[in-house]
């Protein structure tokens, strides 16, 4: 076996014989570039992007890069500054050499977008009828939310949330308005936060069976959506998690969540950690917490994936923290960004929003130039270096 430990940036651990083999995709929020590395920490390819990144880049099956980027910023879209974060309004597919195949540009998109197997995307927006230029919801639907603090509204209003389908042409052909199908009474809001927006999506997630999963941050709940009919069937996290990020469905079924552990209604220090839930029995099967607690939390953003052979890569967003651990546990890579810029709020930040990791076989890979020695001007700055320390064992 085989660990490697450097310093405070770019790769701190790697045991080869247990991490999940593979690229590691990320998109700093301070910088217009995503870069995908190896398992090494060399740099393998860099898409140069016209935006910065409103949240994440995916690699597609098909070897492009699908980005959400900010188009604008949340004052020029109208929007109280630092109180909608993720704000982008643009998507765009890129080729490996970052020439742009596909973009469309999506006002008030936010936070998260998801490719469909038909070639649509679902994604978020901020406001429930942006075509008619109706951003707010309704005041006698707004009186009726139950918590937030009071007073705390943009100019006494409550923006509301809406999923949307789009498909390669642009066309909207499916669209989710949630203060139509939430319920003021239940879905109620974190007492400790703002009443500017509800319910403040920030993951969206088709099932296999076509239904969505979305987390509602300022609700502490994790919702899923009959995209039949559009009623909400199933709720989990009041009482378990503190403004969340990230839900997805599992190969066996079970959601997988990423928990900030913001205002979590507990009397424990804030930590995050990531949660696997059995959605039939509403169970907590998996977690992964560090030792201590406090070794591992975000106030922000993050996200987690669960690896073919079992184990669970990491974003700690704040730190611009990656890192694996096995099903007991255990560390077997981690990976610090080493891109320090400015992001809404943050005058200096290594923030993440998520990191992805593709397997040695995944089709958009298949083809691909993956030598180093192209980025050799990159990896002598930010990538592996001669004061790597290697132990065995």
């Amino acid at each position: 076996m085989s660990i490697v430990m450097r310093g405070e940036k770019g790769l701190t651990w790697c045991n080869s014989t247990k991490a999940y083999r593979g690229y590691t995709l990320f998109a700093p929020m301070g910088s217009k570039d995503v870069w995908l590395i190896d398992m090494q920490g060399n740099f393998v390819n860099r898409w140069r992007m016209p935006y910065k990144p409103a949240c994440h880049g995916l690699l597609l099956p098909n070897g492009n890069l699908l980005y959400a980027g900010q188009l604008k910023s949340s004052r020029e879209w109208g929007l109280p500054e630092g109180g909608f974060g993720g704000i982008g309004g643009i998507l765009l597919e890129v080729d490996w050499e970052g020439n742009i195949i596909w973009k469309a540009e999506v006002p008030y998109q936010g936070h998260d977008f998801y490719p469909m197997e038909n070639g649509h995307i679902m994604y978020k927006e901020v406001v429930y009828d942006n075509r008619s230029s109706k951003g707010f919801l309704p005041s006698e639907l707004a009186a009726k939310i139950i918590g937030g603090r009071p007073g705390t509204e943009f100019n006494g209003e409550i923006w509301g949330d809406i999923l949307v389908e789009i498909d390669r042409a642009g066309k909207v052909v499916w669209e989710w308005l949630a203060y139509e199908h939430l319920d003021p009474e239940i879905d109620t809001m974190c007492p400790l936060e703002n009443r500017y927006q509800w319910p403040y999506i920030n993951s969206v997630w088709v099932c296999r069976d076509g239904n969505v999963l979305v987390s509602c941050r300022h609700e502490h709940q994790i919702i899923k959506i009959d995209k039949a009919t559009s009623k909400v069937v199933w709720r989990w996290g009041k009482g378990e998690l503190g403004h969340q990020h990230d839900c997805r469905e599992l190969d066996n079924g079970n959601i997988l969540i990423f928990d900030n552990g913001v205002h979590r209604p507990t009397l424990e220090p804030s930590y995050s950690r990531s949660v696997e839930v059995n959605p039939k029995t509403n169970e907590i099967v998996w977690q992964y917490v560090a030792d201590p607690p406090s070794d591992f939390f975000s106030a922000v953003c993050g996200g987690c994936e669960r690896l073919p052979n079992g184990n669970t890569i990491i974003c700690e967003a704040t730190s611009g923290r990656m890192f694996e651990v096995t099903e007991k546990g255990e560390l077997v890579w981690e990976y610090i960004n080493p891109f320090v810029g400015p992001c809404a709020s943050f005058t200096s930040t290594k923030l993440l929003f998520r990191a992805h990791r593709y397997g040695l076989d995944y089709p958009g890979l298949k083809g691909k130039d993956l030598d180093p020695e192209r980025f050799a001007w990159a990896n002598r700055f930010w990538g592996p270096t001669s004061l790597s320390r290697e132990i065995k064992s």
